[in-house]
């Protein structure tokens, strides 16, 4: 068949990806968006928009019981259904993505429905149809749930966050494979509304990529809400059993329950998509890109696929310096030295930069700061649920990295990635005034604890 053509062809419609065909259309260049499941990707339909929505809903739960001693008497009766509905109707449309394909098609690009595969230098097939770009192929082919080889796993029914987020009711109980982010955030959720939960981590502590004190903190916080954690023991096999699951542990232990959620991680989908065909490596575990998201001669790359770090933020950040970069505008390369990042527990967990560990790694000369938010003059006012911390990793006077777990953990993060990302020195941060009283006084309180540069 005759092959079509347009100047840009994007393979995976994404965060990153819907971002950068929809600039580039009301630019008025000839865009050919593609994407074999929804447009939007996984965030709004599956990951960060719906989870959210269940976490709101979990913490109100939360709110509410911890009303006694401080406000009068409360009791709460939780029901998952109006989160199920919550969740259709207002956030996937029951995964129904016809309003982002006819937003993008009325901005003047075309769409095509189904994988793209890489077909040589400026090619890409859709099925029997085969597309010849003229300027550039952005690929934001995102990434999948990693589901590890453990003996049995594939034999039995289990749920990845998907599944999880597509449930019309909750199981009475819930073992959750891996501690990192995904996993705890929907463990405590379930928890709150009713699911005895375990929660089973190889690792020693939970959310491992971050600093030991929040893996500590979220560990005591889950623990006193009731869910059992089996944090240091691995998953040795898995078996269906009559009440659901069974997992043995590397320990011995046998843990049992109605469901079992896996999320152990992701990975790239990079598997399939002709990297071969334009010089590519078609086993890396992710596309090797420069400052300017450019993987090859005609190829830029972003998202997930990139390996950046799975975050919307990311994606649409690069999308961004893509869209600049194919129009010829000079922009501002891309730098990942600040990547702010949020777990959004309760207490949440926001931290960016490196961690104090990273920064010793590096041989960085550390120092650190800490405060926490229960000992502020905003965290006693606020009581029940006041915990959390802020700790800073400073190098020379400039901070690198810091953390914000508290109520408000993430948005008191803002300051902190301003600083991280802006280089300013913590003498100048010192030098502030801080609004008393706010969560966010507490970096104050770190910066005290840091000390003058020396």
């Amino acid at each position: 068949m005759t092959p079509e053509r347009a100047d840009v062809v994007v393979i995976g419609m994404g965060p990153g990806g819907e971002t950068v065909a929809n600039s580039l259309a009301e630019e008025g260049i000839d865009v050919v968006g593609v994407e074999r499941e929804l447009v939007g990707g996984e965030c709004p339909y599956w990951g960060c928009v719906p989870s959210k929505m269940i976490i709101r809903a979990a913490n109100l739960i939360a709110e509410t019981r911890r009303v006694p001693g401080v406000a009068g008497e409360s009791t709460v009766q939780p029901d998952w259904a109006p989160v199920a509905r919550r969740i259709r109707d207002e956030a996937t449309d029951n995964w129904d993505d016809r309003a982002a394909v006819e937003r993008f098609e009325g901005k003047g690009g075309r769409f095509i429905r189904g994988g793209g595969r890489l077909a040589g230098p400026g090619r890409v097939a859709v099925g029997d149809r085969t597309v010849e770009a003229r300027r550039a192929i952005v690929i934001g082919t995102g990434s999948s749930a990693v589901v590890p080889p453990i003996p049995g796993l594939a034999a039995v029914d289990y749920w990845t966050n998907r599944g999880f987020i597509e449930a019309a009711t909750l199981p009475a109980s819930l073992l959750v494979l891996g501690g990192g982010a995904i996993g705890i955030e929907l463990a405590q959720a379930a928890a709150r509304f009713g699911t005895r939960v375990t929660i089973i981590e190889a690792l020693e502590r939970l959310v491992a990529i971050e600093e030991p004190e929040a893996g500590d903190e979220i560990a005591r916080v889950l623990a006193d809400e009731g869910l059992e954690l089996r944090v240091g023991t691995t998953a040795k096999s898995v078996s269906a059993s009559g009440s659901g699951v069974t997992v043995e542990l590397g320990d011995g232990d046998r843990v049992t329950a109605e469901r079992l959620l896996v999320a152990t991680g992701r990975r790239a989908n990079l598997a399939g998509i002709g990297l071969e065909t334009v010089g590519l490596d078609p086993t890396a575990r992710a596309l090797s890109i420069d400052e300017h998201c450019r993987a090859g001669p005609g190829i830029w790359a972003l998202g997930d696929c990139t390996g950046k770090g799975a975050f919307t933020h990311v994606a649409t950040y690069q999308a961004r310096i893509v869209a600049a970069d194919i129009l010829g505008r000079q922009h501002t390369p891309a730098s990942y030295h600040a990547l702010p990042r949020v777990t959004f527990t309760d207490p949440e967990i926001g931290a960016v930069g490196i961690t104090e560990a990273q920064a010793r790694e590096q041989g960085r000369n550390v120092r650190t700061g800490f405060a926490r938010v229960s000992v502020s003059a905003r965290g006693w006012i606020h009581g029940p649920g006041n915990l959390g911390f802020i700790k800073l990793v400073d190098d020379q006077g400039v901070l690198v990295g810091a953390t914000s777990a508290g109520p408000v953990g993430g948005e008191v993060l803002s300051i902190l990635a301003l600083a991280v990302h802006a280089r300013v020195p913590t003498s100048t941060l010192r030098d502030m005034i801080f609004a008393y009283p706010t969560f966010h006084r507490g970096v104050e309180d770190a910066l005290m604890d840091l000390g003058e540069s020396g």
